[in-house]
């Protein structure tokens, strides 16, 4: 008599190869020709969307999920594009830097703790702000997810 394979449950530990791939199928992660990732489930390392995706599938398993516009990271938000004036960009970092288009900038969070990131979207003629997008890169955009699930605990 053959144990069941364990399957993914909420807070399950894995060991895993995977692929994530924006909508052009270009490779944003790739664990495949490296070492394996190794997670706790609902700890944020992946987005809910892909951690339900894992739920139930066994260890052994192989797969490829499509996951449509918004789903993974959910969607964009207009909200998420603020200006920032060039004089609060030059107190947090480098008074000497400058900012293109399509840079990606890191801020402190309020506490001081941690960073986020924002991509400069536009820089003002004037040189008084940039506007930045502080939405996830994938908010909005379709993904693949191709996973091997090597161990479950």
């Amino acid at each position: 008599m053959t144990t069941p394979a364990p399957t993914v449950a909420p807070g399950s530990f894995l060991t895993l190869h995977y692929r994530l791939a924006g909508p052009d199928g270009a490779d944003l992660v790739n664990t495949f020709s490296d070492k394996p990732a190794t997670l706790s489930l609902g700890s944020g390392e992946l987005s809910p969307a892909l951690e339900s995706r894992l739920i139930g599938l066994s260890e052994g398993t192989r797969t490829t999920l499509q996951l449509d516009a918004g789903e993974a990271f959910g969607p964009r938000n207009p909200e998420m594009l603020q200006r920032v004036a060039m004089s609060l960009l030059r107190e947090l970092g480098d008074p000497d830097e400058t900012w293109n288009v399509g840079d990606v900038v890191q801020f402190p969070t309020p506490d001081g703790q941690g960073s986020f990131a924002g991509v400069v979207r536009e820089v003002d003629a004037g040189g008084e702000w940039a506007l930045f997008d502080f939405n996830h890169p994938l908010a909005g955009q379709p993904v693949t997810f191709e996973v091997l699930l090597i161990g479950v605990l």
